[in-house]
């Protein structure tokens, strides 16, 4: 395993930017930006190392610093984290990594944040059919040790064409299907966080394997990818 590690001095610019989050601030510590997001660039490379022992990564992600703030209420410039997502490699594989180190507020989080009209339904369709099996893989007792519980956005009520009082209704009515895991700043500095990141990254596996068989074949079980 790799020796990349988020340093005290990462977090401390980031809280720093934070703080002083202006274009003339950024440019005056522009050199200590550079070196954090060189530190922080190695570590998410050699997570996706790490991560194609046990999985295939078709690509990732390291997302700007810069914002987007023309449709936004926040003007600020900068965002003070760094963040990057996972896509596994192939139809076949289903199912997305990401790591945000933020102070205080980092995170990693695994599942199908926003998925397209067609997958949302074919999960729905099977949670409606049969929700046992799902409960049972995120029920396990070592899988909820690491990933708690089950988050994502959901409708109100019922999604358009489900009974609102189906007993399984409580997982239909979701709109993404995430697990979600925090860190403290102290466990992020930590030598051994990476190594971390990526044993929990792999317990999610049963998960996306089992949504992988549900999002590939119909209600009948039938493949969609022959």
């Amino acid at each position: 395993m790799s020796t990349s590690v988020i340093t005290k001095e990462t977090l401390g610019f980031l809280k720093a930017l934070k703080k002083n989050n202006t274009r003339e601030w950024f440019a005056a510590n522009k050199e200590q930006y550079q070196k954090a997001h060189a530190l922080a660039k190695a570590f998410y490379l050699d997570l996706k190392d790490a991560l194609n022992k046990h999985d295939e990564i078709d690509k990732h992600k390291l997302f700007r610093i810069y914002r987007d703030v023309r449709f936004s209420a926040d003007k600020t410039p900068y965002k003070p984290h760094f963040a990057g997502s996972y896509s596994r490699a192939g139809a076949a594989r289903r199912g997305g990594y990401y790591l945000r180190i933020r102070p205080g507020e980092s995170f990693i989080a695994g599942g199908f944040w926003e998925p397209n009209k067609e997958d949302l339904l074919r999960i729905r369709k099977e949670l409606e059919m049969d929700a046992t099996e799902f409960r049972k893989v995120i029920g396990n007792k070592q899988f909820k040790k690491v990933w708690g519980e089950l988050t994502g956005d959901e409708v109100k009520t019922a999604p358009k064409g489900f009974d609102r009082n189906h007993p399984d209704i409580d997982l239909i009515r979701k709109k993404g299907f995430i697990f979600v895991r925090n860190f403290t700043d102290k466990e992020v500095t930590d030598p051994g966080f990476l190594q971390t990141v990526n044993d929990f990254f792999e317990a999610i596996r049963p998960y996306f394997d089992f949504m992988s068989e549900i999002l590939t074949t119909n209600l009948n079980g039938e493949s969609l990818l022959d």
